[in-house]
């Protein structure tokens, strides 16, 4: 394993090095040969990684994004490869996030490589009024491309800066600003043209060459590190409010629907005649709602999980640590976490429900948290698996006691 962590850690830092000569005017040719060997098996997390390390050592946000176009260019065929057997093809299910923003891209290259590629053709061979319109009317409907950035960076970003990855969105968000502002620049160019064809020109060429790599950016880079890290739950929340930003020259070919387990149906026969609205214990008796408030009220969050490791409830306290919808009941618990991690929990379950372990603990860092998670195997009196129970807590203001305390605050 620790050679495992030294290559990696090698590998990185001699990228860095690369992408730091080509910063200081060497061209992609002279460093080409020396990736060739480097980047076998690279993945897009390692280029995130890679940017925020430069990021952090102090080079500006502005010159990794004009190295941008560079080192995807270099990194083209190693990545391709890698995605070509990326099995998790989300992008093909109609309605998911995903499918909807490569189903803009095809519609922005045939844009790009039909009729603003005819009217820029027009526009080199007479640079009449006619044709300065339709290059105009072309770039209004290329404008629309401003609403696929801003799901792109106000929906999808976010997510991926909770998970920890920075440099790329911000490096992105910036490209995506330079071709809005190009856009504009060039419409603005030609609503007063002056007889500047070959400056327009080669400035639309330009345009339309940083848009195609964005494409390839977000589909290569961009979009297999969302695969990575995002859990099912986060897609659906990306889906629902996309509908408030609008699509870009289509719109998404349905609408994605998750599997679900129906809960009240899955249990209708589990009820073993309870008092209506009150539920009964060994050592009493509770409402519902009496239940439900003082589960809320505990100083920690609970989820639980069924036998089948499908999400039956969780507690909705006042300090929950990891955001929770209630589109997650129903789902199976492997769906609510990103790929990176399913393996862990799958590996807690089957101990489970082999006997082998009754609990896992885990503690971790955020910020000024210190986040204690516990998982706990529930069981019948006659020791049978019934699920799994997940406790959550801050415990950063248990570590802080000191002394004693024995009066009234």
């Amino acid at each position: 394993m620790s050679e495992i962590i030294n290559n990696r850690e090698y590998r990185k830092k001699v990228l860095k090095q690369l992408i730091l000569e080509l910063h200081e005017g060497k061209s992609v040719e002279e460093v080409k040969s020396r990736f060739a060997e480097l980047i076998k098996g690279i993945s897009a997390s390692e280029i995130s990684e890679m940017e925020a390390a430069i990021i952090a050592e102090g080079m500006p946000v502005e010159e990794v994004q004009r190295l941008c176009d560079v080192h995807s260019a270099v990194f083209k065929g190693s990545i391709e490869e890698i995605h070509k057997a990326d099995e998790r093809e989300l992008e093909k299910i109609s309605g998911h996030p995903l499918n909807t923003f490569k189903l803009e891209n095809r519609e922005l290259e045939k844009l790009m490589g039909g009729q603003l590629s005819d009217a820029l053709d027009a526009f080199k061979a007479d640079d009449g009024k006619d044709n300065i319109n339709k290059l105009i009317e072309n770039l209004n409907l290329l404008w629309d491309i401003d609403k696929h950035y801003s799901r792109k960076e106000n929906l999808i970003f976010p997510y991926l800066e909770k998970y920890g990855i920075t440099a790329p969105p911000k490096v992105m968000w910036g490209v995506d600003d330079e071709i809005r502002a190009e856009i504009k620049g060039i419409k603005v160019e030609l609503e007063s043209y002056r007889g500047n064809k070959e400056e327009v020109v080669k400035r639309l060429e330009a345009l339309t060459k940083k848009v195609s790599e964005m494409i390839y950016k977000e589909e290569n880079i961009l979009f297999p590190m969302c695969k990575d890290s995002f859990t099912e739950d986060e897609w659906i929340s990306i889906m629902e409010e996309s509908q408030e930003i609008g699509y870009c020259l289509t719109e998404p070919e349905g609408v994605w629907k998750p599997q679900r387990v129906n809960i009240e149906k899955k249990d209708k026969n589990d009820a073993a005649g309870e008092a209506a609205g009150y539920v009964r214990f060994d050592a009493g008796i509770l409402r519902v709602e009496e239940l439900e408030s003082l589960l809320n009220t505990l100083p920690f969050d609970i989820t639980f999980i069924d036998k089948d490791d499908v999400v039956k409830y969780f507690s909705q306290g006042k300090e929950r640590i990891f955001a929770r919808t209630k589109a997650v009941i129903g789902r199976t618990v492997q769906n609510c976490h990103p790929p990176a991690s399913v393996h862990t929990v799958e590996k807690i379950l089957h101990d489970f429900k082999a006997g082998t372990k009754d609990h896992e603990d885990f503690w971790i860092k955020m910020g000024e948290l210190f986040v204690y998670i516990r998982y706990f195997a529930v069981r019948d009196r006659e020791g049978n698996y019934m699920g799994t129970l997940e406790v959550t807590q801050n415990i950063k203001p248990i570590q802080d006691i000191q002394g004693e305390k024995r009066l009234l605050s």
